[in-house]
């Protein structure tokens, strides 16, 4: 099993995507998006902007915790990291991050 995007509709009727890990642990979170195909078109972008180094951005919240945004071609960020305790684990999931072009997609939006 590797990195899946789950696709799901939140409380307040708009929509997001996170990209888990292989162990169940979200990596990346999107914006909410007030349409199902504006969600899938991010997805589809950070699909397409995975592979590039220089398209991640990491930074160091006030609080000494890490975390990384990912940014697409234009520059606009589409997709941000939880917080994570060390710089080791932030590096991992951006190697993981890194495996999404081909991540399967859950398509949970009508649950």
């Amino acid at each position: 099993m590797s990195a899946s995007f789950e696709l799901k509709k939140s409380s307040n009727g708009q929509f997001h995507f996170s990209l888990k890990a292989e162990n169940g642990s979200t990596i990346l979170s999107s914006e909410q998006y007030t349409t199902v195909a504006a969600a899938k078109n991010g997805l589809a972008s950070v699909q397409k902007n995975c592979t590039e180094d220089d398209h991640y951005v990491a930074g160091t919240s006030s609080n000494g915790k890490f975390f990384f945004n990912l940014k697409a071609g234009n520059g606009q960020i589409i997709g941000t990291s939880p917080m994570f305790a060390d710089e080791a684990t932030r590096h991992y999931a951006i190697a993981e991050c890194k495996t999404a072009a081909s991540a399967t997609v859950i398509d949970n939006t009508n649950t």
